[in-house]
Order: structure tokens, then C-alpha cells, then sequence
């Protein structure tokens, strides 16, 4: 089985939110809530992969993003690779580009909100990130 390789924004705003998404009824893991981004192209490395999906998704320039985590995760009927990046720093109003629903979310209520089972990991590593101080500087 092929893995999947796809790029994840985590996008924080000045009051340390963090946008979320509403996955399509009828894609995979659909109806769950997820961090924006989507496969990396052959020709493209996870960075560009990175802007051009924030921009095709939710109309925003990725200007400033650090590497938060690998994670590799099999769902059975396919494998991804999520490069996940901590983007601190982007230009424009994010916006629902392909008809999904979006909204900033409070860090500490990323738990009650239903994510597909590779995304937990990433919840994890934020929360993390914020209790030991690293979010404070943005």
C-alpha cells in the first residue's frame, strides 16, 4: 500500500486559535473536523506543498512556519504521512476556498471537537507545545 503524503498547516492567529475545517461528507474520514492541507505533488517539496494548499483552501499566504511533527498513521484502507508545520506568521482572511466550513478554535477545547484518529497525535504535540511555553511568543 502506497502512503499518502500530505502537508498540514496548523494555523495560529494572534490569540494563540487555532483554524480548523470541516472535512466533506464524502471524502475520506469525511464529516470530521482537521487541520487544513493536502498532498504533496511529485514536483513540489512539503513547503511549497504547504503554501499552495493554505492558499487554495483558505485563500491565506503562509509567510512564517516551523516543522511541528511527522506522523504516519494506517487507516486500513490507506496509509498517510502527515508533515505537520506550526504556521505563526500568514497574510489574508481565511476563508472556506472549496466550500468547507472553517473556524478558529480555542487550543484547550481541540479535544472536544471530533478529528480523524491520525490528527490526535497533532492535538497532542499543540497542547504540549503551549503547556511548556513555546506558543507564548507568537
Amino acid at each position: 500500500m502506497s502512503v499518502v503524503h500530505v502537508a498540514v498547516g496548523v494555523v495560529l492567529n494572534s490569540q494563540n486559535e487555532v483554524l480548523i475545517a470541516l472535512r466533506a461528507k464524502q471524502a475520506h474520514q469525511g464529516g470530521l473536523w482537521e487541520f487544513p492541507g493536502g498532498k504533496v505533488e511529485v514536483d513540489e517539496t512539503v513547503q511549497q506543498a504547504l503554501v499552495r494548499e493554505l492558499k487554495e483552501e483558505l485563500d491565506i499566504i503562509a509567510e512564517c512556519f516551523k516543522p511541528l511533527v511527522v506522523i504516519e498513521h494506517d487507516y486500513g484502507d490507506k496509509t498517510v504521512r502527515l508533515d505537520v508545520w506550526l504556521v505563526t506568521q500568514f497574510d489574508g482572511v481565511p476563508s472556506g476556498c472549496e466550500g468547507q466550513q472553517v473556524k478558529w478554535a480555542e487550543i484547550d477545547e481541540l479535544t472536544g471537537y471530533e478529528f480523524p484518529a491520525a490528527n490526535e497525535k497533532i492535538i497532542e504535540d499543540i497542547l504540549s507545545a503551549r503547556a511548556s511555553g513555546l506558543l507564548s511568543d507568537i
